[in-house]
C-alpha cells in the first residue's frame, strides 16, 4: 500500500536541489526576492501565526459556545428561534472559509487577507455590543454575522500561512512543517478549552461586557511598540512582516478550474497526442504560481489538450488540467472524512443524553453531563505531546519517514479510533441498559446507578482520533493541494466539518423515523431506558467500519504525481 515517495504529491521541481541559503519551493520575501531560509520562514515566523490563530479562535469559540444563551437572555429569543438562529450562524461560519480562500488564492494572499480581515471583526465585536443595555437586535445580528465571517474568512489563511513558512523541499523543514500542524492543532484546542471554562463563566456570572473585553483584549493584545514580540498577537502578526516567506500570486483558482471543465467538455472527443511533451504548458508563469510547481501530465481522468494555444476557454495548460485532477483524487478522503467528522458529532449529542442517564454525583459534586467534552480536549492536548516526543521519533525510527507516519497510515489510525469510540460507547449503552433493567428501571426516565465516569474513555479515545485523523487531514489537505489553491483546500476541510454535522443530522432523523414505526418507542426515545440507543452506535460502528474500508480502497488507488 505504501510507497517510498508516499509523504508528498511530487511535483516537477528542478532536479539539483541542493543546500542554499535560498528557499527551493519558490518562496519570496516581503521585497519579492528569493527568500532567505535563515532569516525567513520556520518557526521564527510561525509563533506570531500561531498567536493571531489562538486569539481568533479564542474570540470565535467564546461567541459560538454561549450564543444560544446570549439570544435567549440578552436578546429574549424563544429556545426555538435561538437554537434555530444559532444553527444559521453556525453554517455562515463554516461556508465562509471558501470566501477567503477565493480572496487569498486569487487576490490578497493568506498574510494579508488576514491582516484586513481580523481588525475588521474586532471593530464589529466593539460596535455592535455594547456594553450598557441590550443591544439593537438588528445591530447585534449584524455583528454576529460579520463576525462569522470575518472569523471564517481568516481560518484557512493562518493555517497555509504557518504551513508556507516551511520549505517541502527540504527534509528537515518538511519534518518541522509536520511538527507545525500538530502545534497548531494543539492551539486550536486550548483556546477551545479557555473559551468553554473560562471566558463563558464570566459571561455567564460577571457580565457579557466583560467577555467582550477579554475576546477584544485576546484579539488585539498590542504591546507597547510594534516591535515584534511573542505577545503582541494582532499587532505581532503586522509588525513581523519581514519574517515571513510568501508564495507569488498566480491566476484565479476557480477561474482555472472552470476553464479546465469547459475546455474538457468542448473537446471530449479530441484524442491526445502520442508523444506527451507536445501538450500545452507555459515555461513561464502558470496557473500553479511559478513554473517549478507545473505539473506532468497522468492519464486518469483524460481531459485532452490541443497542442497549439488560443482561447483559455478551449486551451488550458497540463498543469491547468492536473489540478483538477489533483482534486477529484481527494474527493473520496473529503467524503471519507465528512462521514468521519459525522461519527464524532455523536460525542457531543447522543453521548451527551446518554450521560444524562447516569449517575452523574461524584460525591457531593455533580458533573453536567455536557462537561465531559473538557476530557475529549484534554485528551487532544495530551495525545499531540505524546505524538510529538514519542510516537513520532519511534516510528521514524522503524519506517525511515522524516515524518515518521505517512499520512494515510496516520489517517487510517484516526479512522479505527474512531470506529473503536463507538464500539465502546455500544458497549457501555448495553451495560447501562442491563443495569436499568436489573433495578426495574426501564419504564421511569431517571438515571440509572452507573457512573457517568465510565464515559471518560470514550472521550479520551475520541481525542487520540482527532490527533491522528483531524490533524492528519488538515496535513494532508494542505500537502496534496495544487500549490495555487492551499487555502481552497483548508476551506474545504472546514466544508467537511459542517458536512459532518448535517450527516449526523440527517442520519438521527432517519434512524427517528425508521424506528418508531407502528408505535414503537424507537431506539433513542425520551426515556434511553426503554430505548436501544446500543444499536445506534453499533450502526454508526459499522459505518465507520465501511467507511475505513472505503478509505483503505481509494488510498491504494490513490496515483501519485511523476
Amino acid at each position: 500500500m505504501e510507497r517510498a515517495d508516499e509523504e508528498r504529491p511530487l511535483l516537477h521541481v528542478p532536479s539539483q536541489v541542493v543546500c542554499s541559503e535560498h528557499t527551493s519551493d519558490g518562496s519570496v520575501d516581503i521585497n519579492k526576492q528569493p527568500a532567505v531560509k535563515l532569516s525567513t520562514g520556520n518557526w521564527r515566523a510561525c509563533i506570531f501565526i500561531l498567536g493571531v490563530e489562538f486569539s481568533n479562535c479564542v474570540a470565535f469559540f467564546s461567541i459560538a459556545m454561549n450564543l444560544v444563551t446570549y439570544l435567549t437572555t440578552v436578546l429574549q429569543e424563544s429556545k426555538v428561534n435561538a437554537a434555530t438562529n444559532a444553527s444559521a450562524w453556525a453554517g455562515a461560519y463554516f461556508l465562509a472559509p471558501l470566501l477567503g480562500a477565493f480572496i487569498a488564492d486569487a487576490y490578497w494572499g493568506k498574510y494579508w487577507t488576514t491582516v484586513v480581515f481580523l481588525p475588521v471583526y474586532v471593530a464589529v465585536i466593539l460596535a455592535s455590543t455594547p456594553h450598557n443595555g441590550n443591544p439593537q437586535r438588528t445591530v447585534a445580528y449584524l455583528g454576529l454575522y460579520i463576525a462569522a465571517l470575518g472569523s471564517g474568512i481568516v481560518k484557512p489563511c493562518t493555517f497555509t500561512f504557518g504551513a508556507d513558512q516551511f520549505d517541502i523541499n527540504d527534509t528537515a523543514e518538511r519534518a518541522k512543517k509536520s511538527s507545525f500542524c500538530n502545534w497548531y492543532y494543539f492551539v486550536v484546542r486550548t483556546s477551545f478549552l479557555l473559551s468553554v471554562t473560562v471566558v463563558v463563566w464570566l459571561q455567564d456570572n460577571v457580565g457579557w461586557g466583560v467577555g467582550l473585553a477579554i475576546k477584544v483584549r485576546f484579539l488585539l493584545k498590542i504591546g507597547h511598540s510594534m516591535k515584534p514580540s511573542r505577545t503582541d498577537n494582532l499587532a505581532g502578526f503586522v509588525a513581523a512582516i519581514r519574517l515571513y516567506r510568501f508564495r507569488i500570486m498566480g491566476v484565479d483558482p476557480f477561474t482555472s478550474l472552470f476553464q479546465v471543465m469547459v475546455a474538457a467538455v468542448r473537446k471530449q472527443h479530441l484524442q491526445l497526442p502520442d508523444d506527451r511533451s507536445l501538450l500545452y504548458e507555459l515555461m513561464g508563469l502558470s496557473s500553479a504560481t511559478d513554473a517549478s510547481h507545473n505539473i506532468k501530465h497522468t492519464d486518469q481522468f483524460r481531459a485532452p489538450s490541443d497542442m497549439l494555444p488560443m482561447s483559455s476557454w478551449r486551451l488550458c495548460t497540463v498543469t491547468q488540467v492536473e489540478e483538477l485532477k489533483m482534486l477529484l483524487r481527494m474527493f473520496p478522503i473529503w467524503v471519507s472524512f465528512a462521514t468521519y467528522f459525522a461519527v464524532g458529532e455523536q460525542m457531543s449529542s447522543t453521548l451527551v443524553e446518554q450521560g444524562m442517564f447516569m449517575d452523574n454525583r461524584i460525591g457531593t459534586f455533580a458533573i453536567p453531563p455536557a462537561s465531559l467534552s473538557t476530557v475529549s480536549v484534554l485528551s487532544i492536548l495530551i495525545w499531540v505531546l505524546i505524538y510529538e516526543t514519542v510516537l513520532v521519533p519511534l516510528a521514524r525510527h522503524v519506517t525511515g519517514k522524516d515524518k515518521g507516519f505517512s499520512q494515510r497510515q496516520r489517517l487510517g489510525i484516526g479512522l479505527s479510533l474512531s470506529m473503536l469510540t463507538m464500539m465502546y460507547c455500544a458497549l457501555l449503552e448495553m451495560k447501562r441498559l442491563a443495569i436499568a433493567e436489573a433495578n426495574g428501571l426501564t419504564n421511569q426516565s431517571v438515571p440509572v446507578p452507573m457512573s457517568i465516569m465510565w464515559q471518560v474513555p470514550a472521550y479520551f479515545l475520541q481525542g487520540a482520533a482527532e490527533v491522528f485523523g483531524v490533524i492528519g487531514v488538515i496535513e494532508y489537505f494542505y500537502d496534496y493541494a495544487p500549490e495555487s489553491m492551499k487555502s481552497l483546500c483548508a476551506a474545504l476541510v472546514q466544508l467537511q466539518m459542517a458536512s459532518g454535522s448535517y450527516i449526523s443530522s440527517i442520519v438521527l432523523g432517519a434512524v427517528a423515523v425508521a424506528t418508531t414505526r407502528g408505535g414503537a418507542p424507537g431506539w433513542i426515545p425520551d426515556n434511553l431506558n426503554k430505548g436501544h440507543m446500543d444499536y445506534f452506535f453499533w450502526m454508526t460502528a459499522a459505518l465507520s467500519l465501511l467507511n475505513l474500508v472505503q478509505f483503505v480502497y481509494f488510498s491504494m488507488r490513490h496515483k501519485q504525481m511523476n
